[in-house]
C-alpha cells in the first residue's frame, strides 16, 4: 500500500494545507525574516499592538502558500499584510498595520492614505532598497506571550 515516506509527504502536506487554511482570517504581517531593518520594525509592532496580529517571515512555507493562494509571487523587498482575507503589499500594508497598533499610530493610517499610491509606493521603495545599510542584523529574545505571534 503507502511507504512510510509516503504517509510522512501526506502527513506533512495535510497538516501544511489545515494550518495554511486555519491562518487566512488572521491579521498577519509578512516580512523578510533575515533583514535587520524588518525584524526591528516587527519588534516595533509588537511593542505597540491593541490587538493580536501575527508575524510571519516571507521565507516559511506557509507563507508562500499563503502568497500563491492570494496569486502573489514573493518580494524579499516587500512587506505584505493579511486583513480579514484581503492582501495589502507595500505602503498600503504599513499604513493598515497602524490601524492595530495603539494611539497615535493610526492617526498616521488617516494621513498615509490620503497620500497617491504611487507616490507612497515610490517613498516605500527607496526605504526597502536600502534597508540592510538602515540597520544590519537584529535580533530579539521573545517573551513567552509574544511567541504565540509568530507562525511557522
Amino acid at each position: 500500500m503507502f511507504s512510510n515516506k509516503k504517509w510522512k509527504f501526506v502527513f506533512r502536506n495535510s497538516l501544511y494545507l489545515y494550518q495554511m487554511e486555519n491562518h487566512l482570517n488572521k491579521s498577519i504581517v509578512f516580512y523578510d525574516g533575515d533583514c535587520g531593518f524588518c525584524n526591528s520594525s516587527v519588534q516595533f509592532a509588537l511593542n505597540r499592538r491593541k490587538k493580536d496580529v501575527f508575524f510571519l517571515p516571507l521565507q516559511s512555507y506557509l507563507a508562500v502558500g499563503i502568497m500563491k493562494k492570494h496569486g502573489v509571487t514573493i518580494e524579499m523587498n516587500t512587506m505584505y499584510f493579511l486583513n480579514k482575507g484581503k492582501l495589502y503589499d507595500k505602503s498600503s500594508a504599513v499604513l493598515r498595520v497602524n490601524l492595530l497598533l495603539r494611539f497615535p499610530y493610526p492617526v498616521f493610517f488617516y494621513l498615509g492614505i490620503i497620500v497617491p499610491r504611487f507616490l507612497r509606493n515610490w517613498i516605500y521603495d527607496q526605504i526597502a532598497n536600502r534597508r540592510h545599510k538602515i540597520k544590519n542584523g537584529f535580533c530579539v529574545l521573545l517573551k513567552p506571550e509574544e511567541r504565540r505571534l509568530f507562525l511557522d
